[in-house]
């Protein structure tokens, strides 16, 4: 555990955190503000002490009250991995600012969260969907989401058939195996 880590985030990011700094065996945490997230990351990516040169990762995620977006940062600097959450997201209008400043393949992973949560990262130049069709509604990681089989309010009208549960099929001896198969149909 880069304790050592630790002592430099309190350093450098003392107000701007919203928690003390969390650290669990090499894992690292910080919980910041969305509108503070320009900063902490451009300070987290250019301090020389820091050097967070690679986002792994970016997610949404919602809690059920708030919406986040959590990045995972690396650095040649620390053996511990930084879990960064801008916490505290409105649900009726989750926004971020794009961190495409810093890191350009954001983008993709930010049009992922958006397409799953709703989440807008204001910033981020190509902000569209990118698995569900374009006229989709929907976010379909949200806790508030109804499943397809609510036919009454889903996109999807309905059970689609890969949705239907299907009851089990008869099973039919093998007598040459002893093998107990489901007949073909």
């Amino acid at each position: 555990m880069d304790r050592s880590l630790k002592t430099r985030l309190d350093a450098r990011l003392g107000a701007l955190l919203r928690e003390p700094v969390y650290q669990r065996n090499d894992e690292t945490e910080i919980r910041v503000d969305p509108g503070n997230v320009p900063e902490v990351l451009t300070i987290l990516h250019d301090a020389v002490d820091l050097r967070f040169e690679i986002l792994a990762d970016l997610a949404g995620v919602d809690t059920g009250e708030v919406m986040q977006v959590v990045y995972h940062l690396w650095s040649p600097k620390s053996s511990d991995w930084l879990r960064v959450i801008a916490d505290g997201l409105s649900r009726e209008d989750p926004r971020a600012p794009s961190a495409t400043f810093l890191w350009t393949g954001a983008e993709w992973l930010e049009r992922e969260a958006y397409d799953m949560f709703g989440i807008i990262f204001e910033g981020n130049r190509d902000l569209r969907r990118i698995f569900m069709p374009a006229d989709y509604t929907s976010f379909p990681l949200r806790k508030d989401f109804l499943l397809p089989d609510d036919a009454a309010r889903s996109p999807g009208a309905g059970v689609r058939h890969v949705e239907r549960s299907q009851a089990p099929a008869t099973v039919a001896d093998d007598p040459s195996a002893g093998i107990r198969r489901a007949p073909v149909s």
